[in-house]
């Protein structure tokens, strides 16, 4: 992705056999822990596209995210609209690179984990890039996307 180079960064796009669609699949693919899988999830913020990074080892409480994006009601977009807000895929959407600028938040989870695997545009693509520089390359927002027992 000549986004990655453009902001200096080192990653390469990595093209698997496997399907990474699922948080699930994609840890599976790349030895890892599917918390290290930052899926980009697009969501309707009272109708209004968002993207939400967030850990592949979490449901989003969509509750809770509303309240921290201000929207009266959180839901999850179809296939369909993610693909017109994006131009990507459902499954595939990367966190850089979509067709239109879309507001986009991150996990605070994800900062548990070393390096993070995101998806490239493709059910079959990821890149490794670390918490810091994915918040940065974004511009995203951090949020907490499910409750933890105290």
């Amino acid at each position: 992705m000549a986004i990655l180079t453009a902001h200096g960064l080192r990653s390469e796009v990595r093209t698997l056999a496997e399907s990474t669609s699922t948080a699930a699949e994609a840890a599976a693919a790349l030895d890892c822990e599917v918390g290290a899988i930052a899926a980009s999830l697009v969501f309707l913020a009272d109708d209004s596209p968002i993207i939400v990074l967030t850990s592949g080892s979490h449901q989003v409480d969509t509750d809770l995210l509303a309240a921290q994006v201000g929207a009266t009601s959180v839901t999850r977009a179809t296939a369909d609209r993610v693909r017109q807000e994006t131009g990507q895929p459902i499954g595939g959407v990367a966190p850089v690179g979509q067709s239109s600028a879309l507001p986009i938040y991150i996990d605070v989870e994800l900062k548990k984990h070393g390096e993070l695997w995101a998806t490239a545009g493709t059910p079959h693509s990821v890149f490794e890039i670390a918490y810091d520089d994915l918040r940065s390359l974004t511009g995203a927002i951090e949020v907490t996307v499910e409750e933890h027992e105290a």
